[in-house]
């Protein structure tokens, strides 16, 4: 059994760091498909309370915005992932760092069986050897989707530069695409090189990332430009929803679409799509 793919497109997604309200109330208004509340990294340890103390009032202004609204807790056995998840059961996804194995998930989702839906952060090799495994699980723990934690999965590696690192990350799509998982690709850290970053994205929508994770503000615009949908996929959307008007199609639940069956889950993410192009 696989997750369910989400109704909108993940062009972007862009941490927000838990310890600064200006960053909260900013980030409404920027345009990234998910805003992500970092209570983990972006976090000194003395500003965790704070942070986690900040969740509510971030999921309010971030209400209506369009994003989906996602809150980076502790990882699992830091002893502050608890405290954590609990008050990020009003959000609409709960990102889980250091991910190394289905037990992980299983300790988040047993916090929270009633919970929101999980992303995973790979970030170690040891999560590499696991992801089929995590895949496998995914449907019965409600895992929407994998994110490429670069920064700490080239450390671990010991890995020199993005392109060392690009078997590790194709891993990480190959489970995503294989599961219905929804995979990221991780940040880009030179916030200020904009070539770069356009070069780094355009890299991972060719290894079939879905979108990308960010780091600041300015890299918004350019990752939903870089990970936007394609022409034919456009065209496929508008043939979709066009089939799904059709009288003889009032209703239904399934229709048979251009030798598959389309859902109307599929409907739903082709007329996502249809807006994304227009905004």
């Amino acid at each position: 059994m696989t997750s369910p793919s989400p109704i909108r497109p993940i062009r972007s997604a862009l941490f927000v760091p838990g310890s600064r309200p200006r960053a909260i109330e900013k980030a409404a208004g920027l345009g990234a498909d998910m805003l992500i509340l970092d209570l983990e990294d972006a976090a000194g340890p003395d500003e965790k309370a704070d942070a986690r103390g900040r969740v509510s009032d971030a999921l309010a202004q971030w209400a209506g915005c369009g994003a989906v609204r996602a809150i980076r807790v502790n990882a699992i056995g830091t002893g502050l992932e608890a405290d954590d998840i609990a008050a990020a059961m009003g959000a609409d996804a709960i990102v889980m760092p250091k991910v190394e194995g289905v037990a992980d998930i299983e300790a988040a989702r047993a916090l929270m069986p009633d919970g929101p839906p999980l992303w995973a952060m790979i970030e170690t090799p040891l999560a590499l050897f696991h992801l089929r495994e995590i895949g496998e699980a995914a449907g019965a723990l409600n895992l929407s989707g994998v994110i490429a934690g670069t920064n700490d999965l080239s450390k671990e590696l010991k890995a020199m530069g993005r392109g060392a690192m690009t078997p590790h990350l194709a891993q990480i799509v190959a489970a995503g695409r294989a599961y219905g998982l929804t995979p990221l690709d991780g940040v880009f850290n030179a916030y200020q090189d904009a070539h770069g970053f356009a070069a780094e994205a355009s890299e991972g929508r060719a290894l079939g990332f879905a979108g990308k994770s960010l780091i600041h503000p300015s890299q918004v615009q350019a990752a939903n430009k870089a990970f936007g949908p394609l022409n034919d996929e456009i065209d496929a959307a508008r043939r979709l929803v066009a089939a799904f008007a059709l009288p003889e199609n009032a209703g239904k639940g399934a229709i048979p679409f251009e030798g598959r069956m389309a859902e109307r889950l599929h409907l739903a993410e082709a007329e996502a799509l249809l807006k994304l192009s227009e905004d």
